[in-house]
């Protein structure tokens, strides 16, 4: 049943009460390691995915919840602070995307369509034949591909300010596209990018990458959209660059949607993405996590 949530601040202290073949594959591709990060200990390798070497980690037990990263990101600075929380009721699986972080590049542009792929071929390598998905901002825009394309692999499905039509941003956001450039990408994304590289190189090709995805960005078919049969959770911040009113249509165009407005929210402040931290900023505080779980714990939905 289509639900629309509209969190205020004083509702929302309420809330904080195919197998044969592919396990020899992976065993060839992947680098396996177990570390620890922030005493929070993970397993990470790399597995080959249709031309690239795909980094990827995995935290916790339980049933699998697969995050997909944002625009010029990584999983940390996507992910890092909702890792630690998430992986205590689930097995988080994240991945750096095409050319992105540790992840190789291909001599192709990057799309949605391809990273769609390249996430249902790691997970078949890693024998998992379906899960929950959480992409944020452009993983939000592949997530919705998978859950399209892929709707058996797709149990429950988070879309974090996803993206599905042009007029889903103001107006001045595709002007401010067309003259981007390195030097104004958050020095964060840039900083995080290199620790992890060391390659100057690969952060600019990155970019303009993601900036020419972005400028190419086309509409997803209603008819489309109208096909995600999966249980979905739409999540944007009340100060978001997605507007109020394309997540209100997101909302009606899949029919079993709940949405969830969470202030206060600058584009993935509700799960301290890595550019909207704020002096003080502790993980144990961000609300939307709670929402997540209820949302995922929920049966029958």
């Amino acid at each position: 049943m289509k639900k629309t949530i509209i969190f205020f601040a004083f509702t929302l202290l309420t809330l904080v009460s195919c197998n044969h073949s592919i396990q020899s594959k992976e065993e060839n591709n992947q680098l396996k390691r177990t570390t620890k990060n922030d005493s929070l200990a993970f397993k990470s390798g790399y597995s080959e995915v249709n031309g690239i070497r795909m980094y990827y980690e995995i935290y916790g037990q339980g049933k699998p919840l697969v995050l997909i990263h944002g625009g010029g990101s990584t999983i940390q600075t996507t992910f890092g602070r909702v890792i630690p929380l998430l992986a205590k009721k689930y097995k988080v699986i994240a991945m750096d995307l095409q050319a992105h972080g540790r992840t190789s590049d291909r001599n192709a542009p990057v799309s949605f369509a391809q990273d769609a792929n390249d996430v249902v071929t790691l997970l078949e390598n890693l024998n998992i034949p379906k899960a929950d998905f959480f992409g944020f901002s452009n993983g939000g825009t592949t997530a919705m591909l998978i859950a399209i394309h892929h709707p058996k692999m797709v149990d429950k499905l988070i879309l974090g300010s996803a993206l599905c039509k042009r007029g889903g941003v103001p107006k001045q956001f595709w002007s401010f596209m067309e003259h981007q450039t390195l030097a104004n990408m958050p020095q964060q994304l840039k900083e995080a990018y290199l620790e992890v590289t060391r390659n100057p190189k690969g952060l600019q090709i990155m970019h303009d990458k993601d900036m020419q995805r972005m400028l190419n960005f086309k509409d997803i078919p209603d008819t489309q959209i109208k096909s995600i049969k999966a249980p979905t959770l739409i999540i944007i911040g009340d100060k978001d660059v997605i507007t109020p009113e394309h997540a209100i249509e997101m909302n009606r165009l899949i029919a079993n949607s709940e949405l969830a407005i969470i202030p206060p929210g600058g584009h993935g402040e509700y799960i301290g993405e890595v550019t909207t931290l704020k002096p003080g900023f502790k993980a144990t505080n961000l609300i939307a996590i709670p929402l997540i779980e209820k949302f995922l714990d929920q049966k029958g939905k």
